[in-house]
C-alpha cells in the first residue's frame, strides 16, 4: 500500500484496550524516582511497555502516528516528531527510521533537509488523504532538528546529523524573528505569514533543554538569545502562577501582552510549559526563576483542588478539572521541586484512570493525553533525562528485555 494514502489499521477492540491500559499505567512504584545507578544497583531494569503500547495502537507500519480520536483521523508533525524522539529514547531504531521515511514522503514533500513539514495531514473532505494544512508548526521543527541531532550523536548515524542540521538551518531562517524592542524569538509559524504589531507567541513551544542543545550546535545563532526571551515571557505572562496557551509581543508597547485570539487562557497547550520547566537540569539557571513564576499548579495542589482545565492566567479563575494526561505532564514540574505528596496524589489518579493489564480501563485516553503520560512517566522512571547542555540522557542498557509487544 502506498504509505502516502495508507489508511488507519488500528488493532481489535478487545487487545486494543489491553494495549492501551498497559501504555499508560505507571511502571513499578518501587522504580519511580529512582536515580538509574541506584535502579541498576537493585537488580532493576526500566519497563518501557507504555511506548511500546503505544506504538502498537498509534504507529502505522508505515511511520505515521495517528490520532483516532479526530474526524479526519489525523497525522500531525507535533506527533511525528514525538514519535522520533520516544523512538531515540527507548533505542528502537526501525520505528525511527519508519516516522522519518513517512514525515519526509508526506509533510516535507520528500525532503525535510528542502522544507519543513506541514503540521496537519489526514482524510479530506472528499475522502482521499493527503495534507490537510501546508504550514508547519515551529515546536514540531524543534523537535524534529533535536531528534535528528541526538539520533545522529548516539546512534553514530552522520546521516541524521546532517539532516538535523538542515531543519535547524530552515527553522532559524524561516520562523525566527527580530521583534521590535524584544529581539530574536520563535514564531509559532513561518514569519511570512506571521503579522504585527501584536506578533503571536505561543510559550509551550519552547522547551528550553532543546534550546540549550541548539546552543551547542550553532554558537552564533539565536538560541541563547531566545531562551533568554523565553523567561522573560514566561515571567511576564504568568501574573498568577499559570502559563497563558498564547500571548503576544506589543511593537508598540514593547511589552508582552494578552493573545489577540486567544485571549488569557491557560488549558491544553500550556501544560507542557510545565513539564518541559520540570525536566530543565538542576543546574540549568533558567530551572529556578522559571519554577518560581509558574506556582499556580503547586499553589492549587496543595490547597487540594485539582489542576483546572483552563484558567484565567490574568485573574487565576479556574474552570473544569483538568484530565488525567495533565497529571503526567505535572509529574516532572512536581518532582524537581521535591513536592513527593503531591506527586503521589497524581501517580494514583494515573493508576486509578488507566487500570492495569490485568484490569483495563473501558476507554483508551486520546492521543494528546497518552502522549503527555508517556513524557512525564519515561522521564520520571529514568528512562532519560536532558544535561546541562541539553545533550539527550538515555539508559538504553536499563531498559527491560523483550519491551516490544507482538
Amino acid at each position: 500500500m502506498d504509505r502516502r494514502t495508507s489508511i488507519p489499521q488500528p488493532p481489535d477492540p478487545g487487545r486494543r484496550r489491553w494495549l492501551a491500559a498497559l501504555a499508560l499505567a505507571p511502571c513499578a512504584a518501587a522504580l519511580h524516582g529512582l536515580p538509574a545507578a541506584a535502579q541498576q544497583a537493585k537488580g532493576a531494569c526500566l519497563p518501557a511497555t507504555d511506548w511500546s503500547a503505544f506504538s502498537a495502537r498509534h504507529l502505522q507500519p508505515d511511520g505515521r502516528i495517528i490520532d483516532l480520536d479526530t474526524k479526519q483521523q489525523q497525522s500531525t508533525s507535533e506527533g511525528q516528531s514525538y514519535g522520533l524522539f520516544f523512538a531515540l529514547v527507548h533505542n528502537d531504531r526501525a520505528a525511527f527510521a519508519r516516522i522519518l521515511e513517512w514525515t519526509e514522503s508526506n509533510l516535507a514533500a520528500g525532503s525535510l533537509a528542502n522544507r519543513l513539514p506541514a503540521w496537519q495531514w489526514g482524510r479530506k473532505s472528499d475522502d482521499s488523504w493527503g495534507v490537510l494544512d501546508d504550514n508547519p508548526a515551529s515546536d514540531s521543527d524543534l523537535w524534529i532538528a533535536y531528534s535528528l541531532l541526538e539520533a545522529g550523536r548516539l546512534w553514530n548515524e552522520p546521516r541524521y546529523t546532517a539532516l538535523g542540521r538542515s531543519v535547524l538551518a530552515l527553522a532559524t531562517r524561516e520562523e525566527v524573528i527580530s521583534l521590535p524592542g524584544l529581539g530574536r524569538m520563535l514564531l509559532p509559524w513561518p514569519r511570512s505569514i506571521a503579522k504585527g504589531p501584536l506578533w503571536r507567541l505561543n510559550p509551550s513551544y519552547l522547551p528550553l533543554q532543546l534550546l540549550r542543545r541548539f546552543q551547542m550546535q550553532d554558537p552564533q545563532g539565536p538560541w541563547t538569545e531566545i531562551a533568554d526571551n523565553t523567561v522573560r515571557m514566561i515571567g511576564a505572562t504568568a501574573p498568577q502562577g499559570f502559563a497563558p496557551d498564547w500571548c503576544a509581543w506589543s511593537e508598540k508597547d514593547k511589552a508582552f501582552a494578552a493573545d489577540p485570539e486567544k485571549g488569557t487562557v491557560g488549558s491544553y497547550d500550556a501544560i507542557r510549559v510545565y513539564l518541559w520547566a520540570g525536566m530543565l537540569h538542576a543546574s540549568d539557571p533558567a530551572r529556578e526563576p522559571l519554577l518560581k513564576s509558574l506556582y499556580g499548579p503547586r499553589r492549587t495542589l496543595e490547597q487540594q483542588q485539582p489542576m483546572p482545565e483552563y484558567v484565567d492566567t490574568a485573574t487565576g479563575t479556574a474552570r473544569g478539572t483538568g484530565p488525567v494526561g495533565f497529571s503526567g505532564a505535572l509529574l516532572p514540574y512536581l518532582k524537581a521541586q521535591g513536592l513527593n505528596t503531591l506527586l503521589d496524589a497524581e501517580l494514583a489518579r494515573v493508576r486509578a484512570r488507566v487500570g492495569s493489564p490485568a484490569q483495563p480501563a473501558a476507554k483508551p485516553l486520546p492521543y494528546y493525553e497518552q502522549m503527555l503520560l508517556l513524557f512525564g512517566q519515561a522521564w520520571l522512571d529514568g528512562r532519560y533525562a536532558f544535561a546541562r547542555n541539553g545533550q539527550l540522557q538515555t539508559h538504553w542498557r536499563l531498559l527491560c528485555p523483550a519491551t516490544q509487544l507482538a
